[in-house]
C-alpha cells in the first residue's frame, strides 16, 4: 500500500501550493497524513511565508474530511546535530535533548492542538530525527503510540509504538508492503505536481489512507534490519561523494 505524508503545515506556509496539493489529492480521493508544527519558529519558514490567520480553520477542515493529523515536533527549530535512532539527517529538535525538555515540547504542542480542536494519533519529528527519550516523552505526556518514520517493509511494533515506515521523498514504484511518500508542499515545484499526478493516475488503486492500515503486534525482522543497513549505507556514501 502507498501512503502520502505532507510535512511542515503551520501558520507560516505556502498557502497556494498547499491548496494545489489539497485539490490534487481530493481529485484522486487520497487522504494523507499531515504533519502540523504547533508553534513554528523555524526562521526558514517564518521569514519566508506570510502569517496565515486562517490556518487553524484550514487544519480543522482537513481533520473533518479525514486527513490524519500528526504532531510534527513543536517549534521545528533544530537544537542538536544528532541523527538519533533514525539518522536520515544529522540535525534534530529532539534527538540528544534531555527527556524533560522533550516532554515539555510535546506537551505544549498537544495543548496547542487541543486549543484549536485537533486530535493527533501520530507523531513525526522534524528532519525525521528522534531518540528513545522521544518515545518515553510521548508515552508519558500523550496518548500517541504511532510514529510515521524509519525504514522498513511494513508496519512494525517496537517499545510499545507502531512504526509506519517512510521510505521516499517522491512517488516511485517500490516493492514494500507499506510505503510512505513524504512531500513538503512548501518546496514543491511544478514538475513535482505533474509527476505526482501521473503516478496517481497509474497507481491510484494501490494507495490507501491511515484508516486502511493494519496495526499488528509484529516486530521488525531480519529483512527490515538489512533494508535499513543498506539504506543508511547508501546515504552515507552519497554524503561523502
Amino acid at each position: 500500500m502507498y501512503l502520502i505524508r505532507l510535512d511542515d503545515a503551520s501558520e507560516y506556509m505556502d498557502v497556494e501550493k498547499w491548496g494545489k496539493v489539497e485539490k490534487l489529492l481530493e481529485k484522486y480521493h487520497i487522504k494523507p497524513i499531515v504533519g502540523i508544527i504547533p508553534k513554528n519558529q523555524d526562521t526558514d519558514l517564518v521569514n519566508k511565508y506570510k502569517f496565515n490567520p486562517l490556518f487553524w480553520d484550514m487544519a480543522r477542515e482537513w481533520q473533518t474530511k479525514g486527513w490524519e493529523i500528526a504532531l510534527h515536533g513543536y517549534t521545528h527549530v533544530f537544537c542538536s546535530n544528532s541523527g538519533g535512532i533514525n539518522p536520515v539527517n544529522y540535525r534534530s529538535e529532539f534527538a540528544d535533548i534531555p527527556l524533560e525538555d522533550q516532554k515539555k515540547k510535546i506537551s505544549k504542542g498537544i495543548k496547542i492542538f487541543e486549543k484549536h480542536g485537533l486530535y493527533a494519533r501520530v507523531f513525526f519529528a522534524p528532519a525525521h530525527t528522534f531518540d528513545m527519550n522521544t518515545l518515553k516523552a510521548l508515552r508519558q505526556v500523550t496518548d500517541i503510540r504511532i510514529i510515521s518514520d524509519t525504514i522498513a517493509n511494513d508496519i512494525y511494533k517496537y517499545d510499545g509504538f507502531y512504526f509506519i515506515p517512510q521510505q521516499s521523498g517522491k512517488v516511485r514504484k517500490l516493492p514494500f508492503k507499506v510505503t510512505t511518500f513524504c512531500y513538503h508542499p512548501n518546496t514543491m515545484k511544478e514538475q513535482d505536481f505533474i509527476t505526482l499526478e501521473n503516478f496517481l493516475i497509474k497507481y491510484r488503486h494501490e494507495f490507501g489512507g491511515f484508516t486502511d492500515l493494519n496495526f499488528k503486534d509484529k516486530s521488525n525482522g531480519f529483512y527490515d534490519k538489512i533494508l535499513r543497513s543498506v539504506y543508511f549505507s547508501i546515504r552515507k556514501i552519497r554524503t561523502i561523494f
